[in-house]
């Protein structure tokens, strides 16, 4: 048989298609949304704050169409506004991507309860609940051979336990590990709805949740990465098109660290 050549933008564009990005804002969130955006999708972000969101949207609009969405995803008023809203101006959804996300760190002894409470409600139910309630767009999206597409933010730490910060962080491990097992029973659900559902583990990446993390422990995390570096919004951005573009619609139930290596190098911190 005799070979075709690939038409590779075709086979990464995302034209046409609309997303929504929780927490895009900022940091993997926003890195993701301008990567749709410059595949061609059209791009709602979200963010608790109505002023940090407006001002992202209207700075990535530099890279396609961009709308502000200010809505608290832990809330179910906040998911029914991002619900009614983008059942009124699109009918449909091909792309959502669970970002929006916290974390916490103390020591055991002081460790609280409440970190549990509010990390498992934001980083895990209101996953489940926002694709829960956004499925019928996606259905409406989805057609054969062209499913709609679901990506959940998971962490490298919800695969190894991280000690390279020293400190503990008990409550976002569980939840990013619950993330992952999540994804898998979402994609059983969805998948014979022509929905896809994979969950993305990243590894270190420039953000304001971590920024004091680089700040005092940047050469550990430089070393304990088998590529010697952190990420770059490039490569968040491209895993993102990836598995929203043609190229990515067989890839189904999948949790994939973009973390240099760092899950799977068993060095712990040093003293």
């Amino acid at each position: 048989m005799e070979e075709q050549a690939l038409d590779i933008q075709h086979l990464f564009s995302l034209s046409g298609k609309v997303a929504l990005v929780t927490g895009g804002s900022r940091g993997i969130g926003r890195m993701m949304a301008q990567g749709l955006l410059q595949a061609g999708a059209k791009v709602y972000i979200t963010a608790r704050k109505t002023q940090a969101c407006d001002e992202a949207a209207q700075a990535l609009s530099a890279f396609g169409d961009c709308v502000s969405l200010p809505a608290d995803i832990s809330d179910v008023q906040g998911r029914e506004v991002i619900r009614q809203a983008l059942q009124t101006r699109e009918g449909r959804l091909d792309i959502l991507i669970n970002n929006a996300g916290a974390a916490w760190g103390q020591s055991f002894e002081q460790y609280p309860e409440s970190a549990f409470e509010k990390l498992m409600n934001l980083n895990v139910t209101s996953v489940f609940a926002l694709t829960r309630d956004l499925t019928p767009l996606l259905e409406t999206a989805a057609q054969p051979g062209e499913p709609a597409r679901v990506i959940n933010l998971g962490s490298m730490d919800g695969l190894h336990i991280p000690t390279v910060h020293r400190t503990g962080s008990y409550a976002y491990t569980a939840s990013k590990a619950a993330v992952h097992h999540l994804t898998k029973h979402l994609a059983c659900e969805l998948g014979p709805r022509e929905i896809t559902v994979n969950a993305v583990a990243p590894g270190y990446f420039p953000s304001k949740m971590s920024d004091h993390v680089f700040d005092n422990f940047g050469d550990d995390i430089i070393s304990n990465s088998l590529l010697k570096r952190t990420g770059r919004a490039e490569e968040m951005a491209g895993i993102a098109v990836y598995l929203c573009s043609r190229a990515g619609a067989y890839t189904h139930g999948a949790i994939i660290p973009v973390d240099g290596g760092t899950s799977v190098n068993h060095q712990h911190a040093r003293d």
